[in-house]
This record gives C-alpha cells, sequence and structure tokens, in this order.
C-alpha cells in the first residue's frame, strides 16, 4: 500500500475520534416542549446539513444546480425522468435508450445521494432515481477534486428532500401514449426521527423511443415501479444516522418496425435465404422482445460534526438485474441468433471521509472508499450451424449456452489541502490512489489542483488540472466465448477479443461565472482532454446491452457558455456548449466491428458515435399568483452517423419546445391542489436522434413525438 495511503487513511481515523470527544450536553427543554423540539430539530438539521456539505465540496469544479422549484417549473415537473432534469444542464447531450453524454463523454456519470455514492447498476432504459425524492440536483463537471474519482464525466449529486413537517401529497399525471402515473410523498416527525417516502407507477405504451417516428410505436408498453425511503434520527446535536433505501423495477416491450422481411442470406454467393425449422418469412410487426431491469439500492450512514472536524462513515448497496427475452423464431430470421441474457450485479463497500479545519489557511480533506462487485452473465442462444462456404447445415437450430460470473474489487483513498493563500486566492491541491481489480489489475495515481480566484466580488475564476483514472464499467464487460459461434449464423465479424482497460486521462478546465446584475449570473468555461485507452460503449446484437470497448487515443475538448436570470416573478436561463470528441484505434472488444472498420480507425482519428458538435438548453417560468407559465427547450446539432467513413456525418439538427401550466387551487375543506397542463414537443418535431449507423449503434430512434398530459396533485 502506498505510504500517502496509510498517512490519509489515519488522519481520517484520528480525526474521527478527535471530533468524538466534542459532544455537547443536552438543554433541558422549556415547558412548550413540542414547540421547540421541532425548531431545535429543524436548526440541528440544517446545520448537519451544512456540516456534510463541507466534506466534499466542489471548489474549482464547474457546478450547475436545480433546486425542487426549478425542477417543478420544468414542462413535466417531478413526473419526468431524471435524466430529462439533467438534460438542462449546460453540454450535456441527449441519445437514445435515456442515455445522456457530458462534455463528450459516453455515460461516466456518479450518481451521489447525500454526497454517498450510488455504485452503477444494469439498467440502460430505466431511471433508478425518480426526481421526486430530489431537493437539489447539482451536476458537478470540469477538473474535479480529489474526493470525485472513477467515474468524472459528470457528478450527479442530489440532496433527497428534507420535508419532514408530516405532510405529503398524491397525484395522477397522465395523457398522450397511454400514459397513466399515479404517485405519492409523504414527510413525517416524530421527535428526533425524521423520514420521507415516496413512490410512483407508470404505464405507457412509448416506453423506449420510436424506431421509425410513429407517435406511439409498435410493442412499445412499459411499466415501471418507483420507490424511495430516508429516515434519520438526529443522536444529539452534533451526530445523525440515516437510512436511504430505493428500488426500481421496470419492465419494456422492444418496439417493432412494421413491413421488413428478413435479409440474411446465405451460401457462397450469399443468395439463399435463411431458413428455421422450414420458414424464412417472418412478419416484423409480430415480433415480441421484452426486456426487464430491476434495482434496489440501500445505504446507512453516520454523520459527526465537532468544532474542527466533521467526518461521515456510509456503508452502500446495491443490486440490479437485466433480463432479455427474444422472439424465438423472429430474432433468428432476422438476426441470425435468438439469444435469451440475463446479467446480475451486486455491488457493495464504505466510504469514509472527513474535513479537517487546520487553521484560518489550511482545511486538509480526506477519504477512504472500497468496493465488492459481483457480476454474473448468463446467455442461452438459439443459432443455425453453417458449412465452410457458408451455407447453412439443415434448418433446425442448434443450442449455444455461454455463462460466467466475475468479482471485482476497487480501493480509493485522497488527501487534499484547501489553501487560502489570500482572501481572494485559494488552492486546492490533492492526491487520489485507485485501484481495480477486475478483469484486469490496474492502477494509479493522480495529481489535482484548483486555482480560484475572486478579483470581484461578483465574480469567479478557477482554472484546475486533474489526472483521472476510469476503470471500464465491470458490470457490463462481456464474458462471451467467440469461439463458442464460430460457423453458425451468430460468428462475430472477427475473432480478436482483448479485455477492455481503464482509461487514463489529463483534464484542463478553465472558467469563469460574474454576477454584472442584480439577479443575472453568466458563465464561461473551456475544457481539454486528452485519454490513453478512452473508454467508448456500443449496442452489439438484440439484447439491449451496452459493451465497453477502447480506443487507444482520445481528445474532447470544448467551451461552455450559460446564463441564468432571477427576480421578481420571472427565472430563465440558456446554455449554448460547443465540443470536439475524437478517438483513434480500437483496441479491446474488437470481434464486435467490421474488419475494414477497424483497419481504418486504426490508423485515423474518427469522430466519438456519441458527440455532439453543438448543444443547447433553454428555459423560462413566470408566476402570476397561483399560476405558473412555464417553457423549456432542448437543441441539438445531431449524434454521428456513418458516411464514407466511420461517423462521418452529423445527424440531422432539431430543436425540442415543451410548455406549461400549473395552477395552484385552495378548495376549502377540500384541500390544497394542484393542477397542470403539459405540452411535450409542442410543435410536433420529428427528430432523429439515431439513424442506425455509427460505430457500435445497433438502431434507429426517434425522438417523443407531440404529447399532451394532464397533472392533478392534493397535498395531504
Amino acid at each position: 500500500m502506498p505510504r500517502f495511503l496509510l498517512l490519509s487513511t489515519s488522519v481520517l481515523v484520528l480525526a474521527t475520534v478527535a471530533g468524538a470527544s466534542s459532544v455537547r450536553a443536552t438543554e433541558t427543554a422549556p415547558a412548550d416542549a413540542d414547540a421547540t423540539a421541532t425548531v431545535e430539530a429543524v436548526h440541528v438539521n440544517a446545520r448537519l446539513n451544512a456540516a456534510r456539505d463541507q466534506i466534499q465540496p466542489s471548489l474549482g469544479a464547474s457546478v450547475y444546480t436545480m433546486d425542487t422549484q426549478a425542477i417543478q417549473n420544468i414542462p413535466g415537473g417531478d413526473n419526468v425522468s431524471l435524466n430529462q432534469v439533467v438534460l438542462q444542464a449546460p453540454g450535456v447531450a441527449q441519445d437514445s435508450f435515456g442515455q445522456l453524454h457530458v462534455r463528450g463523454e459516453h455515460n461516466g456519470l456518479q450518481y451521489r445521494l447525500n454526497g454517498v455514492i450510488l455504485p452503477e447498476g444494469l439498467s440502460v432504459f430505466g431511471q433508478a432515481l425518480s426526481p421526486r425524492l430530489a431537493g437539489k440536483v447539482a451536476l458537478i463537471t470540469g477538473a474535479l477534486p480529489a474526493q470525485y474519482g472513477l467515474r468524472t464525466a459528470g457528478v450527479v449529486d442530489i440532496s433527497t428532500k428534507a420535508r419532514f413537517e408530516n405532510a405529503g401529497s398524491i397525484g395522477l399525471y397522465g395523457g398522450s401514449h397511454g400514459q397513466v402515473e399515479p404517485s405519492f410523498e409523504y414527510g413525517f416527525n416524530q421527535g428526533d426521527v425524521n423520514g420521507f417516502v415516496s413512490g410512483s407507477w407508470m404505464r405507457s405504451d412509448l416506453g423506449i423511443e420510436s424506431p421509425n417516428a410513429r407517435s406511439t410505436p409498435l410493442h412499445d408498453r412499459t411499466d415501471q415501479v418507483n420507490g424511495f425511503a430516508y429516515l434519520e434520527k438526529v443522536v444529539g446535536p452534533d451526530s445523525r444516522l440515516a437510512l436511504i433505501l430505493g428500488s426500481s423495477v421496470d419492465r419494456f416491450q422492444i418496439p417493432d418496425t412494421a413491413g421488413q422481411t428478413p435479409g440474411l442470406r446465405l451460401g457462397p454467393a450469399g443468395g439463399t435465404p435463411l431458413t428455421v425449422n422450414g420458414q424464412t418469412t417472418f412478419d416484423s410487426a409480430r415480433l415480441n422482445q421484452t426486456q426487464k431491469e430491476l434495482t434496489h439500492y440501500g445505504v446507512v450512514s453516520y454523520l459527526r460534526s465537532g468544532e474542527r472536524f466533521t467526518g461521515q462513515l456510509s456503508l452502500f448497496a446495491r443490486y440490479s438485474t437485466l433480463d432479455f427475452t427474444p422472439d424465438a423464431l423472429g430474432d433468428l430470421l432476422f438476426n441470425g441468433i435468438s439469444q435469451t441474457a440475463s446479467k446480475s450485479d451486486t455491488a457493495g463497500g464504505l466510504q469514509a471521509e472527513g474535513v479537517y479545519h487546520a487553521d484560518a489557511a489550511h482545511t486538509i480533506r480526506t477519504g477512504l472508499i472500497v468496493q465488492l462487485d459481483r457480476s454474473t452473465s448468463r446467455t442461452a442462444s438459439q443459432v443455425i450451424p453453417l458449412a465452410a462456404d457458408g451455407s447453412q447445415l439443415g434448418s433446425q437450430p442448434i443450442p449455444v449456452v455461454d455463462n460466467g460470473a466475475q468479482t471485482s474489487s476497487t480501493e480509493s483513498v485522497y488527501v487534499q489541502d484547501e489553501w487560502a493563500l489570500t482572501p481572494d486566492l485559494t488552492l486546492n491541491y490533492g492526491l487520489r490512489y485507485d485501484r481495480f481489480n477486475g478483469f484486469r489489475d490496474e492502477d494509479q495515481v493522480s495529481p489535482r489542483v484548483n486555482l480560484v480566484w475572486k478579483p470581484l466580488a461578483s465574480t469567479t475564476v478557477h482554472a484546475g488540472y486533474s489526472r483521472y483514472f476510469t476503470p471500464p464499467p465491470f458490470e457490463l464487460v462481456g464474458s462471451t466465448a467467440v469461439a463458442k459461434f464460430a460457423n453458425t449464423t451468430a460468428a462475430s465479424p472477427g475473432s480478436l477479443d482483448t479485455t477492455p482497460y481503464a482509461e487514463r486521462s489529463n483534464y484542463y478546465d478553465i472558467g469563469l461565472e460574474t454576477q454584472p446584475a442584480a439577479g443575472l449570473t453568466l458563465g464561461l468555461d473551456t475544457y481539454y482532454k486528452s485519454s490513453h485507452n478512452l473508454i467508448d460503449e456500443g449496442q452489439f446484437g438484440a439484447p439491449i446491452i451496452l459493451t465497453p470497448f477502447n480506443y487507444a487515443d482520445g481528445l474532447q475538448y470544448g467551451i461552455e457558455l450559460s446564463s441564468s436570470y432571477a427576480k421578481g416573478p420571472l427565472s430563465s436561463y440558456a446554455n449554448l456548449a460547443y465540443g470536439v470528441a475524437r478517438g483513434r484505434n480500437i483496441i479491446s472488444s474488437q470481434f464486435n466491428f467490421d474488419p475494414a472498420e477497424l483497419a481504418y480507425i486504426r490508423n485515423h482519428y474518427i469522430y466519438l458515435d456519441h458527440a455532439q458538435r453543438f448543444t443547447g438548453s433553454a428555459g423560462a417560468a413566470y408566476r402570476m399568483g397561483p399560476t405558473t407559465l412555464s417553457a423549456d427547450l432542448v437543441y441539438g446539432s445531431g449524434l454521428r452517423r456513418t458516411g464514407d467513413i466511420p461517423n462521418g456525418r452529423s445527424g440531422p439538427t432539431y430543436t425540442v419546445v415543451n410548455l406549461s401550466v400549473s395552477h395552484s387551487l385552495d378548495l376549502s375543506h377540500l384541500g390544497q391542489w394542484t393542477a397542470r397542463v403539459d405540452l411535450i414537443n409542442a410543435f410536433d418535431k420529428i427528430y432523429e436522434i439515431r439513424d442506425g449507423s455509427g460505430v457500435g449503434v445497433g438502431a434507429p430512434q426517434y425522438g417523443a413525438r407531440r404529447g399532451l398530459f394532464f397533472g392533478l396533485r392534493r397535498d395531504i
């Protein structure tokens, strides 16, 4: 173990012991004990929340924050998925299957609840986290301080709601595409115990993006159940014990496109159609593929705040599964393989972090994160055997079973110093060590440094450098034995299958934020990243399961402009980003790619399939008493598609506008109600997210067509 790792861990343990000695005695309650206790509990909670935030400040990084009101102002409010909330931040591009790309990265997002890491899951379509649980959502990007690692494209830091007033609401939302979604949330307080719960069930006939621009695609129903619970107990004035539990169970049909015919042709001249049990045709509108995604997670944390030290110790766990069921005959005729796929992943770990205020100039932060991960993959495939000349050997399918399991461990430790050089100039520097032992055993020491300068009270300038170490997403690394499918209709384009590597990169970021007038904030941020073993992901085959692969070299750079205005009844924001993301030479999971494609990319930089040159978002809300009018828009210059060269062309440009109106009304003895109407894609823009081409792209997808939705919520 490196020497600084031992030192960092020792500092954390010693500081925890020191903080434990600072407990203050509780005063005797006066006669009106209940009211006074409630007020005191609110003050204690606020102070402990502020102390927790001091453990993981984003000093020097770029932060975009949306609070509960901002989320409600989005057309759809907290009925939308979390990715639709994050999509309003600068430099965030949308992709198919609900994926997000921040600054040209393929996913790479880390999610945190109240500062605690939530391990990655297997979900592709579903969102395990709902905006209903969020009191605040912050997207942290740029040259991240040492406490953030492994997944560094961006950190989605969610502060859970703190509605502890023995009140809540029930609601019903729905409309176009057959959507119906009942939901509830409730917060309670019982002395020194507080809690918040929320839940929803949603059914829709638009579960996954349409493959052909239909308003309601064929065979695209989804059922999604989401639940969340937060429970905390204040243990004296300086500490708190908290429990987080969450679950999502999502079922999806894979949408169909009518009028397609099986196109596989075999034999020496490729002139004989594939025959399965004597059948060569299949009605594509009757394909029946389904996918189920399940995620359960839990976190227990103990926070201790002292005069000079604050520490938090957390245990976290997550269990997720993904199951794909094919159409036994249809998949064989269209794809040459019918594969039942089941993956599961169980992860758990410990996160111990603390902050120590050494003196007026130095604030020391240190932490230790350990995670264990167990991933299993089971596939049962039906394929047709082929002769040496490519002709099929009979029409009876043969089975191919490919099962595997692997365990990984990740250990991370960091130490950093926030050094106030002058009242207006702060240097935040540190070291981070990460070790990942999974399909490979790799590690790295990563320096981090950020400089923050306030030349004016209204202006902040930051500049930073971060060395990053990013292992491939362990739960997605495939265990396919390529040789098992040789001489069958599911044979891979190539046979080389190098295990993915950890990405290593240098990241530079410079930006400023200024407030030239009351209520107006303007921001400018630039970044440059160079990578070795850049990680990308692709969807290969019928099961909608992403597979990671590496480019030997990667370059990403861009600029972001942001603005926000809030004064009186009006609030608004506008963001525009320009970005470039390129890679060269695919060096892992090569069997998924055409050899000619690999040969070209070996010696040429190409745009990454998810690179989008221009990305924009904007929104506004205006309050007129109990009524709020709001609108937002998302702009994209198009993801990449293959032309003369891989990913050589940009997709079509699009702008999607959404509108909303909500109204609160007091119906006296019937209680307080809120009604809303949302018009999504108000101008019915037909926009293509993917055309089915591109490196690692599996199928075409279109954005949602116009939808009219209604919501009614009653306070309880």
